[in-house]
């Protein structure tokens, strides 16, 4: 019994060993320099670091994207260097100095209701003989005139086509190049203003030309109602 006894003690002294060996070795590991690690504590500020070093490279997307928005706010403000301005008011000016050279009657409604009457119609084609002819020589001028000052328009604008062509040139390379919403914007309303300049140059010589038509065939008329006028003296004076 006394062997027996003695057995059990040393068996149940072993296996108190064997459990408490790896207890101990764990404390030897998790006690360094008599501080104690904790892998809990040790996990968790690891996953507040990474998230606050994620805040941060949000942080500086948002700077780098508002930094990008203000140099294209920036580039979008940036004024066209080139303007053709100038160059086309110099030659809506000439346009309009050509038309207003107009000899005999110009364009004036005053103008030309008083030359009407004075040349064309009532007394001018029925009074004497010298004033018929006299008449007869002023609705001539006026005719040749007018057509002299549609070629003058004509040409003057066949003049600009080589300035229009070289402003069209400055402009699209300079709308090509554009950097930022207005430098577009204003290569395109300068291609509307030589557009428009244009049209205003086609209306000059389409009033011009339509004026010494229209003198043309009031001459006509008036030179016909002269005749009759004639041929009655003619036969009233037989």
């Amino acid at each position: 019994m006394k062997k027996k006894l003695a057995r059990t003690m040393v068996a149940a002294a072993l296996a108190a060993v064997t459990v408490s060996g790896p207890m101990l070795a764990m404390r030897a590991q998790a006690q360094v320099g008599g501080i104690v690690h904790d892998p809990r504590n040790f996990s968790q500020n690891i996953l507040t670091a990474a998230r606050t070093l994620e805040q941060i490279n949000n942080q500086i997307k948002q700077l780098q994207n508002q930094a990008t928005s203000l140099l294209n706010e920036a580039r979008n403000l940036q004024s066209l260097p080139v303007s053709t301005l100038g160059e086309l008011q110099a030659q809506v000016d000439q346009t309009r100095q050509l038309l207003s050279e107009a000899e005999g009657i110009a364009y004036d409604v005053t103008d030309i209701r008083k030359g009407f009457e004075q040349r064309y119609k009532g007394g001018a084609l029925t009074g004497s003989a010298a004033e018929m002819v006299a008449n007869a020589e002023a609705r001539w001028k006026d005719s040749v005139g007018a057509f002299e000052d549609a070629m003058k328009v004509q040409a003057g604008i066949v003049s600009n086509m080589g300035g229009t062509r070289t402003s069209i040139s400055t402009i699209v390379g300079a709308s090509q190049s554009a950097t930022g919403a207005l430098q577009a914007a204003q290569a395109g309303n300068q291609l509307l203003a030589i557009q428009s300049q244009q049209i205003s140059d086609l209306a000059a010589v389409m009033s011009a030309q339509g004026r010494a038509e229209m003198l043309g065939a009031a001459r006509a008329a008036a030179a016909e109602a002269e005749g009759r006028e004639r041929f009655r003296r003619f036969r009233k004076g037989n």
